[in-house]
């Protein structure tokens, strides 16, 4: 098609409210493209849709499970995928509210003026929108500070332990130096992990079965992530310093503590939703304290064994 005849069409059939995305697809109705909506309505009318679509397209297999599907929108971003099947056919689409609502279980936001960013996204950091919306300071505070309390506990424990370790940092000053990231990469890591599980357990109950079939995916999606974030810090460590001893031990550590950002990232919103508690308000603060302790744990302990 031309973008006269695909704006044509479009007037012609509709589109109704959640379209985003306009996905090309070539005469057997397999998917070759996705085209913005900006470039559709700004191109000439005679300008074929080959030239100016993405021919790089994100889209969920026909048979991915619910996991998979907040993986992809946790990870990608986007408003919207197609799902195709194994021929790349298109077959359905699904996007944020239909996730939301349909298989998530969330009517509520029918009630709701429409907005891009949905509540629950930002119910990680320990509190509702709707509990701090137009409140007083006082209040605010109130429902924030108990949950920084959390993160203020975890950084004095981390600091006491950095405080048994620092001959082993002063043998090798380069530790010190790459502390940051080791950290930072954690978080992320164990951040995606709670985001994905947190999204599944809307939708599912959690049994010792589901538990053990997540806990393998996310340790394989773990070990991937370690190893290649592990050997790339380990290269730049070495490269930097020519000491092979301490990149060893900032590549390890950040491969072993990554898989246990992804274990506590999957099990603490877990446990919180089998002890029929909030995950979405208490596993962000607690994951992440649990976290950043068990790498300066792991990173510490692989210092002083190596090192020694």
């Amino acid at each position: 098609m031309t973008v006269g005849q695909a704006l044509e069409r479009i007037r012609r059939e509709g589109v109704g409210e959640r379209v985003i995305y306009f996905f090309a697809v070539d005469s057997d109705k397999r998917l070759v493209g996705v085209l913005p909506t900006r470039r559709l309505l700004t191109a000439a009318l005679e300008t074929p849709l080959e030239e100016i679509m993405i021919r790089r397209v994100v889209a969920i297999p026909a048979t991915a499970t619910v996991l998979d599907a907040c993986e992809f929108f946790v990870l990608y971003k986007f408003f919207a995928f197609p799902v195709i099947d194994e021929q790349r056919r298109v077959v359905g689409l699904i996007d944020v509210g239909l996730f939301a609502e349909e298989i998530l279980g969330s009517r509520e936001e029918q009630t709701r003026p429409a907005t891009p960013v949905r509540d629950d996204i930002f119910e990680v950091l320990g509190f509702h929108l709707d509990q701090i919306r137009g409140a007083s300071p006082w209040r605010v505070f109130r429902f924030r500070f108990p949950w920084l309390l959390v993160t203020v506990t975890g950084g004095t424990l981390s600091a006491v332990l950095a405080g048994f370790f620092q001959a082993t940092l002063a043998r090798s000053l380069v530790l010190a130096f790459f502390l940051t990231m080791v950290l930072g990469l954690n978080e992320s890591v164990s951040a995606q992990s709670m985001s994905v599980t947190i999204h599944a357990l809307r939708s599912v109950s959690v049994t010792w079965r589901w538990l053990a079939t997540a806990f393998r995916r996310e340790v394989a999606t773990a070990l991937l992530l370690g190893v290649a974030c592990g050997l790339i810090v380990c290269v730049i460590a070495w490269l930097w310093r020519n000491d092979l001893r301490p990149a060893f031990v900032i590549g390890g550590s950040i491969a072993l503590s990554l898989v246990t950002a992804c274990v506590l990232g999957l099990g603490v919103p877990s446990l919180l939703h089998r002890l029929k508690l909030d995950p979405k308000i208490a596993a962000g603060p607690v994951t992440l304290a649990l976290a950043d302790f068990v790498a300066l744990v792991i990173y510490f302990t692989t210092a002083w064994l190596v090192l020694r």
